[in-house]
């Protein structure tokens, strides 16, 4: 026999009515009720009818994820499954379900936003990255539809975003080398269509710059946020200058370097060391341990799934952003010289 609303109204000893604006998260209904209610329908195996429920409260309790478009292999990078793992996270515990939207070029990617928001499919969105000439930032603003943003947008105006200081990130690990006696410090970083790659690039810069060490364009390089992207550039670099210390914004592209490096005939920290981003769990592991800027990815999914909730429960939020602290994890790949 099916179990009705009925049912799990007398259950919990209150009126059908109070299940119902339960099912729809009425925040007029106390906490207290709430358990209650959820308590009898778990008892009940009593499961709503998420049809009937978006159409009672207009809203989908979905989601939507959008990944950038250089993450086709996003999941063999594991800054994208640890973000998501932190929205998840959040979602699960306000009971949103995730939809999840993966692209080959920017223009698949701004038509599946078109389609989520259009086909009112999301009640809101996270975007995984910015862009410099991003145009999904300015459509939804336009649309006024609910979102935020991980990484700091090149244009924040009304727009809510998650982040690290990125210039500060890039700075201390830049002064980190420095302090280790290195002078002649290479900066390999993604794409700088990203806004992260400009903010770490300038941070280096700054670092270079306070501490009267020239800037040596030779010794700088992008590629593809991959262990092949890290290794190009860092062959790249070595056919016009040989560096004793390199950034790496990406631990995954630090593996590449390590490679790159190897195969021109250099051990890694002898001849050069080297400091990543990200602390994925990897980076413990690898020969030489890396030394690297904890970014705390998790933390970043937490705040921008939490943040955008915030943004569904008042629609008069005004546009905010938070800065996730970074930390210098010390392991093997550096020494002084």
């Amino acid at each position: 026999m099916n179990v009705t609303i009925k049912d799990v109204a007398q259950r919990a000893h209150v009126a059908p009515s109070t299940v119902s604006r339960v099912i729809a998260d009425n925040p007029r209904i106390s906490k207290e009720t709430k358990e209650r209610v959820f308590k009898a329908m778990e008892e009940l195996g009593y499961y709503p009818n998420a049809i009937a429920r978006s159409l009672a409260s207009k809203m989908t309790y979905t989601i939507g994820l959008i990944m950038p478009r250089s993450a086709e292999d996003a999941f063999s990078n594991p800054f994208f499954p640890e973000v998501m793992r932190g929205i998840s996270v959040v979602a699960h515990n306000e009971k949103y379900d995730l939809l999840i939207s993966t692209s080959g070029n920017e223009e698949e990617e701004k038509q599946a936003v078109i389609n989520m928001v259009k086909g009112k499919r999301v009640d809101g969105i996270v975007l995984l990255c910015s862009r410099t000439t991003d145009e999904l930032i300015p459509w939804l603003r336009e649309e006024k539809f609910p979102f935020t943003v991980i990484g700091k947008p090149l244009d924040s105006k009304g727009v809510c975003w998650i982040d690290n200081d990125n210039i500060g990130a890039s700075r201390l690990a830049t002064n980190y080398l420095i302090k280790h006696g290195h002078k002649e410090i290479a900066f390999i970083s993604g794409s700088l269509e990203f806004v992260v790659s400009l903010d770490r690039l300038d941070g280096y810069k700054l670092a270079l710059e306070e501490n009267n060490i020239p800037f040596v364009k030779e010794l700088v390089a992008q590629d593809e946020f991959s262990e092949d992207g890290g290794y190009n550039a860092m062959m790249r670099i070595l056919k016009q200058k040989k560096p004793t210390a390199v950034v790496v914004t990406d631990d995954i592209m630090s593996f590449g370097v390590i490679r790159a490096a190897i195969d021109y005939g250099l051990k890694v920290p002898q001849d050069v060391s080297l400091i990543g981003f990200n602390n994925i769990p990897l980076s413990a592991y690898a020969n030489p341990p890396l030394t690297t800027i904890d970014i705390s990815t998790f933390e970043l999914g937490v705040k921008s799934a939490e943040l955008l909730l915030k943004i569904l429960k008042n629609k008069d939020y005004i546009a905010d952003h938070i800065i996730v602290p970074v930390k210098l994890i010390e392991r093997k790949s550096c020494i002084k010289r």
